[in-house]
């Protein structure tokens, strides 16, 4: 098998007297599209913001593209693309200004590849202040993939797209893997986990309680909502 992606190995994190995470642990291999899925209050926005630098676990160990993100934060950050829920984008340039700008930050990248991969290549010279919420998501999908990092991170980035925006996003990211990136996307719309994931964690008051192929959501459909 080869070398993991992403290793979460126990990872724990608390604030005050709360552990939002307990003991957490999973893997991402190279191709693959793995959904983070649980209810709200699981511990899936603490885990991502763990794995991408903006909080240390108190416990255990994040490994991203052989570096640990403790020890190297900024290394392990340039190993990720990262599509927050609700993206900061520079309203006064363009998608292909924004994208470019990214690519220069990060070393290189093939900007009009990465326009056309995430769907705006015909709106790539309008400014970001013009777009809907469907195109701000693709401009940072678009400034995630330029780069080509082993790894790609949405948090929630199917939320409110229209079904052509959602469809272009979830088609970018199965041409990603296809190319040997990995994909950790985090959602509600657990309908487009079926079809496009590998595997699915599930997360439910801060631990994995499930890790299992895509194929098996039907029977875990209970577990996301007990309710």
């Amino acid at each position: 098998m080869s070398t993991p992606v992403l290793s979460v190995v126990s990872v724990a994190k608390r604030f005050g007297r709360t552990t939002a995470v307990h003991d957490v642990s999973f893997e991402i291999q190279p191709g693959e599209l793995v959904g983070l899925v649980g209810p709200n209050g699981a511990g899936k926005s603490t885990t991502i913001k763990m794995l991408s630098g903006q909080l240390l676990p108190d416990v255990g160990r994040i490994v991203v593209g052989g570096i640990d993100v403790a020890a190297d934060p900024n290394g392990a950050r340039a190993k990720i693309g990262y599509v927050p829920e609700e993206p900061r984008l520079y309203e006064y340039l363009t998608a292909r200004e924004m994208v470019a700008f990214v690519a220069e930050i990060r070393g290189g990248g093939d900007v009009d590849a990465a326009l056309d991969l995430a769907g705006l290549g015909a709106d790539a010279d309008r400014l970001i202040r013009e777009y809907s919420q469907g195109m701000r998501r693709r401009t940072a999908l678009a400034a995630a993939l330029v780069a080509r990092p082993p790894l790609l991170v949405l948090d929630e980035a199917l939320n409110g797209l229209d079904p052509p925006s959602a469809a272009r996003v979830t088609r970018a990211l199965q041409v990603a893997c296809a190319g040997g990136q990995a994909v950790l996307l985090s959602t509600h719309v657990l309908d487009t986990l079926e079809r496009i994931a590998d595997r699915v964690v599930m997360l439910g008051a801060g631990r994995v309680i499930a890790d299992a192929p895509a194929s098996d959501l039907d029977r875990l459909r209970g577990l996301f909502d007990p309710h």
